[in-house]
């Protein structure tokens, strides 16, 4: 079996990568299947993987016809990971629609051209949602999105649906909620701030986080967003129904909470390193999210929440820090 990762070099897309080595096989709905090559594909060369003969690392733009065309030709899944996010989308309109939209597209066509139905799983976003929401959203939620981004994730779903539909791959739409903790530095995506509060003062540094404590958020760790990638491949065609959609679980709290799983496990200065200071912009993009997702779809089909902010927060300093925090 040949893997290919778009975006990965991401965090998900390398974590992704080093969970299907480890495992040496990945399960679809005609059972385990070895994996002979994986390749990962992004603006810049992956880094951070082992020294393995079945990896190949491209480094180029995933909306290139004539890069993903033979990248694709012999490929039997398809894990696209590569986007724009949130606040650069907003930013520059542009670079947003080429990437999240047509970089989607292209690669979909190039998919169709092989004749041979890859699996195809696609990052979207609860981004998808907007306007005035239920209580807790999930496929059967109209879709209103507030932002460029979440309007282009939409197109995408729809896009593999149709793409499904017609033979041309076997599709998947994983919405995200709010992946926690990203390591490195924080980056333009609206939803930064969920991971650099914890990050930053569990690694010493001050940060100013831009929105209010009492900020509701659904979060889900970068453990399990791994684990629902994987799971993703193992699902029939049949068991998915009328749409390759399907929203993740997610634990919802505020900010403030965040806080206190925080002070749980680095203490009070990892605490005091941290202030507040709210940003319109911010503010005003996070509001349009939903914070609790129903499980009527996900849970069925095996798809699982965390349980705890802490424990969250515990994985991340052992992955990622050694099991080590700041003094």
């Amino acid at each position: 079996m040949h893997i290919l990762i778009t975006g990965g070099a991401g965090f998900i897309g390398v974590r992704l990568a080093r969970r299907l080595l480890s495992d040496n096989r990945l399960t679809t709905a005609s059972g385990p299947q070895p994996i002979s090559k994986l390749t990962l594909l992004d603006q810049v060369a992956a880094t951070g993987l082992p020294n393995d003969p079945r990896i190949r690392i491209v480094a180029g733009n995933a909306a290139d016809p004539a890069l993903i065309g033979p990248l694709v030709a012999d490929a039997d899944v398809v894990y696209h990971l590569a986007a724009v996010v949130s606040v650069a989308a907003e930013h520059d309109f542009d670079l947003g629609m080429g990437v999240n939209l047509h970089g989607t597209l292209a690669l979909l066509e190039a998919c169709r051209k092989t004749g041979r139905k890859p699996l195809f799983i696609k990052a979207s976003s609860a981004a998808v949602y907007g306007g005035p929401l239920p209580a807790a959203v999930g496929e059967e939620t109209a879709l209103f999105p507030q932002t460029s981004y979440g309007m282009q994730k939409v197109v995408g779903e729809h896009l593999v649906d149709d793409y499904s539909r017609k033979g041309f791959v076997d599709g998947r739409s994983l919405r995200l909620p709010t992946i926690v903790v990203r390591p490195g530095a924080p980056n333009l995506a609206a939803s930064s701030f969920a991971s650099s509060l914890v990050r930053e003062p569990l690694m010493g540094r001050a940060y100013v986080c831009p929105v209010p404590p009492e900020t509701p958020v659904c979060l889900l760790s970068v453990r399990r967003v791994v684990d629902s990638f994987v799971h993703a491949a193992s699902l029939t065609p049949a068991a998915l129904g009328h749409t390759r959609a399907i929203q993740l679980p997610g634990l919802t709290m505020t900010v403030a909470e965040m806080v206190g799983a925080l002070g749980e496990i680095g203490g009070k200065a990892a605490v005091a390193r941290l202030s507040f200071s709210p940003q319109a912009e911010i503010i005003t993009i996070v509001k349009g999210w939903p914070v609790r997702f129903t499980t009527t779809r996900s849970a069925p089909l095996g798809f699982r929440a965390d349980t705890s902010a802490k424990q969250i927060i515990a994985d991340f300093v052992a992955d990622e820090l050694d099991g080590k925090v700041a003094p």
